[in-house]
């Protein structure tokens, strides 16, 4: 049976083969795929560190016949023939080495945008992430540090190719010297690397141990950057700061675990390969004494042999420590990538009719919320009171955060968690209260919400600035519209952060929209401004406020107060 695909975007370039994830991928599976996604760069990244590698094992083959064809014949116009020859030779080595370093690593980085690219898709995507609970910045360091690390598994598709090519060749040279010596060569190189894969398992636990350790550390550092004004708020400095300590001490202790055994693993690796070169020089220094080898010989067989100790060495690294961290990493973005949905979602769409912006909740429990049944009517401004607690339940599964427990949210007579992205993004939309914006422009965040190629994106920018008081923040700013906001918005006050986020809220095409506390920054005068003015542009649509405002009570068309499982309706102040 064919297993369903998990949570694929769709192609960014076809040029770039799309990573297959499945229920049935394993770290190494998803390692391999990652690998071969890059195939376009890998391919004449390996060919050209391969044409490098064989030029550096020509080096001492022409050195050595410089010195038996011209050298020892004493012969002045074969030495500068050799001279140029060997020239020639290195001027294609540089250029195959340089580029073919660059290309390989142009492709990982075009591999790492894009799985960091899907990483982020996947965060962010409204069913949620299901499964065991992941810190904010434990998920921040799998979308980077384990994305960046699975990406440079790439390198195991093009420097051991040109290690492995060296190798051969070399192999192939000493044949031709001495069938004895290049036989020796064949025969261990396969030994070396059935040690290779035998000894990369525990590294590979340790590694996954260590990335794990550093992503926990990682998440608490973030964690607490983020919510250090809480922290100070209850005085909590000194119990975050031993947290950290413990959670970073906890990483230093797997990171230099992870170091011991990766040293250990690469130092065996290369008493191998040393081993075995040795044995082949020493032979070789042998036969030079005995005279079954000429000097030239003897310095290309030597000079070789050097050669390959190299790739031989680079092995240990790049096909065994490289490799482990890749899978490791792949272990970890796969927890994300293959986790299953926090809140299910369906593929309903609401028709064209007079009750598409109707919202009613039948029999809701889902928190402290018991059987709570209301209907908010369509086209009306309806404003909210209750405690915090219930609005946090009602705003998480108006969102589609957070699945109900019991009963079901209608809107338009659909189960909510019952419609498709796009048909529940058209028909009700959450402006939550924090005010989160993105890097950019004033105008940019307010434009955010809006669909591609939307005919009145101008005209609807515009009534949301003015009905949202944004036309005073634009007024006071050095480059009004075009002024950065900054990172989350931190150039802007808490009032402007707030009326532009409002702003962007307003601006949308929604049937529903829910605004939870949108002027708690603002002062009472611009509070007032913004309540006279909403009603306006959203006119024919649905509003639902939860606030306690007098002046938006005092607008509302309905009021509603809302006691768990009681509601009645409300006065205007």
């Amino acid at each position: 049976m064919k297993l369903p695909v998990l949570f694929d975007p769709p192609p960014i370039s076809p040029a770039t083969p799309e990573i297959r994830v499945d229920e049935a991928t394993t770290p190494r599976r998803f390692t391999v795929r990652t690998i071969l996604a890059a195939r376009k760069w890998t391919i004449p990244a390996a060919g050209l560190v391969s044409v490098h590698q064989m030029c550096e094992a020509l080096v001492p083959v022409v050195m050595g016949l410089a010195i038996d064809r011209a050298i020892a014949t004493r012969d002045a116009g074969a030495l500068w023939m050799w001279l140029l020859a060997l020239a020639a030779l290195f001027a294609v080595l540089t250029v195959s080495a340089r580029f073919g370093g660059r290309i390989g690593q142009f492709g990982m980085l075009a591999v790492q945008h894009r799985l960091r690219s899907r990483v982020t898709d996947r965060i962010l995507d409204v069913r949620g992430i299901g499964g065991p609970p992941r810190p904010p910045g434990v998920v921040l360091n799998i979308a980077t540090s384990d994305v960046e690390q699975l990406a440079r598994g790439i390198a195991v598709a093009v420097y051991p190719v040109g290690h492995l090519v060296a190798i051969v060749f070399g192999a192939g040279i000493l044949l031709s010297t001495s069938w004895m010596l290049g036989l020796a060569i064949l025969l261990g190189t396969p030994l070396i690397l059935w040690l290779l894969d035998k000894a990369s398992g525990p590294l590979r636990r340790r590694s996954f141990k260590e990335q794990q350790l550093a992503g926990d550390a990682a998440g608490t550092a973030t964690d607490l950057v983020s919510g250090i004004r809480v922290v100070k708020g209850i005085g909590a400095e000194g119990e975050a700061s031993r947290r950290y300590l413990a959670a970073s001490r906890r990483a230093l202790d797997g990171v230099l675990r992870s170091a011991r055994s990766e040293g250990g693993y690469i130092a065996t690796m290369e008493l191998v390969s040393g081993l075995l070169i040795a044995g082949v020089a020493v032979a070789a220094g042998a036969m030079a004494v005995t005279g079954s080898m000429t000097v030239g010989e003897l310095i290309t067989v030597v000079g070789v042999t050097q050669v390959i100790m190299g790739p031989l060495a680079a092995l240990g690294t790049n096909m065994g420590a490289v490799w482990a961290a890749a899978v490791a990493s792949a272990e970890r973005v796969l927890g994300i990538l293959q986790a299953p949905a926090a809140v299910p979602t369906g593929t309903r769409d609401i028709g064209p009719g007079p009750d598409g912006a109707t919202v009613g909740l039948d029999g809701l429990a889902v928190g402290s919320i018991r059987d709570l049944t209301l209907t908010i009517r369509a086209g009306a401004l309806t404003v909210v009171h209750t405690d915090a607690e219930t609005v946090d339940a009602l705003v998480g599964v108006l969102s589609r955060t957070r699945e109900p427990e019991a009963g079901r949210v209608l809107v338009g007579g659909v189960d909510l968690f019952d419609l498709g992205h796009d048909a529940a993004r058209r028909a009700l939309r959450v402006a939550p209260h924090a005010s989160h914006l993105f890097e950019g422009t004033v105008a940019e965040n307010i434009a955010a919400g809006l669909p591609d190629e939307i005919p009145d994106a101008d005209v609807r920018v515009t009534r949301a600035i003015f009905a949202a008081a944004c036309d005073d923040v634009v007024r006071v700013l050095p480059a009004g519209l075009d002024t950065p906001v900054g990172e989350a918005g931190r150039l802007l006050s808490g009032g402007q952060r707030q009326r532009v986020a409002l702003a962007r809220a307003l601006a949308a095409p929604v049937d529903v929209l829910v605004l939870v506390d949108p002027t708690t920054a603002v002062d009472s005068v611009t509070e007032a401004a913004i309540a006279e003015r909403l009603p306006e542009v959203r006119r024919g649509s649905t509003t639902v406020i939860f606030t306690r405002s007098p002046a938006f009570t005092a607008i509302a068309d309905d009021v509603l107060v809302v006691d768990r499982s009681f509601v009645q309706a409300g006065e205007r102040s």
